[in-house]
């Protein structure tokens, strides 16, 4: 790769390589390399591990209060594929990711392809500049969704992505009907499914009526192939 765009890729990243072959290497799609191990998928690889690292690091002191299980849902979000390929993207990267015919334009391109690069690129830093600089370079990108983290303001979110998911793809809105009911009045359990048209989806129980729609959406989500089965995007979206 010519130097001028390896430093037009520096400047975009707010981060200057003393080995700039990190960098070159990073920017490498397997589809470009002659082979497998001339591509960035092990930089991918150590990349990954990389930002999850940071991430838990940085929610870990974050949120002080937050048991295991919600620190696990609000990482699954932030290290997605579908946050990785945004960053990527507000970065321009896909200007100087070197990938082979037909690939560029690709739907890929602009998901996996994209997010893959932000993970190597990651570990390139890491490589080049140690743990502070690859810390750095994530708080300053990942910044704003770490701020506006919250485990319970993404369970909330089920319902909005499915209405949002069913008004654009399946052109209709979905509604949720009540099943069953168990328990007294002090301490009822509420059974509800979600349905698009004539649709129904899993059901699912919760304390309140509210707890059970955002359960239910989450299971219709996972099975229109939206999110996977731990609430997280997968790194294709379905197209229907």
């Amino acid at each position: 790769m010519e130097k001028e765009l390896l430093r037009q890729a520096e400047e975009r990243l707010g981060y200057h390589f003393s080995n700039p072959a990190l960098l070159e290497e990073a920017l490498i799609h397997s589809s470009w390399a002659n082979s497998r191990l001339a591509s960035n998928e092990r930089l991918e690889f150590l990349g990954d591990a990389v930002l999850g690292l940071l991430i838990c690091h940085a929610l870990y002191e974050r949120f002080p209060d937050y048991l295991e299980g919600d620190l696990t849902k609000i990482k699954s979000v932030l290290v997605s594929r579908k946050i990785c390929a945004q960053i990527a993207r507000s970065l321009g990267l896909l200007d100087f990711i070197q990938v082979g015919k037909g690939t560029n334009g690709s739907r890929a391109m602009n998901g996996s392809i994209a997010a893959g690069t932000l993970e190597a690129i990651l570990a390139a830093i890491y490589l080049d500049g140690g743990f502070a600089a690859a810390q750095e370079f994530v708080q300053r990108q990942f910044g704003p969704y770490l701020e506006s983290a919250d485990a319970q303001g993404h369970l909330d979110n089920f319902k909005s992505i499915l209405q949002q998911y069913s008004q654009r793809h399946l052109n209709a809105t979905p509604t949720y009907r009540l099943l069953d009911e168990k328990g007294p009045d002090h301490n009822k359990c509420f059974e509800v499914c979600a349905a698009i048209g004539q649709r129904l989806f899993s059901s699912a129980w919760g304390a309140t009526k509210k707890e059970a729609e955002q359960r239910a959406a989450l299971k219709a989500l996972i099975e229109l192939g939206v999110l996977n089965e731990s609430g997280d995007w997968p790194t294709e979206l379905p197209d229907n």
